[in-house]
């Protein structure tokens, strides 16, 4: 008959696991870079923009990190 693929039988119970410790990561990562960005007090010496840069960086690593999870996922799946 017909035969079901990997999609339709969903993810195991490993595959589950990775995907909430990706997702995980990356709103730790966002959620550091937009703390460094908007905490006041932050406890490190930084100038300002120095602040907003590594903010950013983490951003984009974060983003980054969440593209190529997803990505390494779907050739895993094929």
């Amino acid at each position: 008959m017909l035969k079901r693929t990997q999609s339709q039988k969903g993810k195991s119970l490993k595959e589950r696991f990775f995907l909430i410790i990706g997702v995980l990561f990356f709103l730790v990562y966002l959620g550091l870079g937009l703390a460094v960005i908007f905490w006041e007090n932050f406890p490190l010496e930084m100038e300002f923009k120095y602040r907003v840069a590594f903010g950013i960086l983490l951003i984009v690593y974060s983003f980054f990190r969440f593209m190529r999870f997803f990505k390494s996922n779907e050739e895993e799946t094929e």
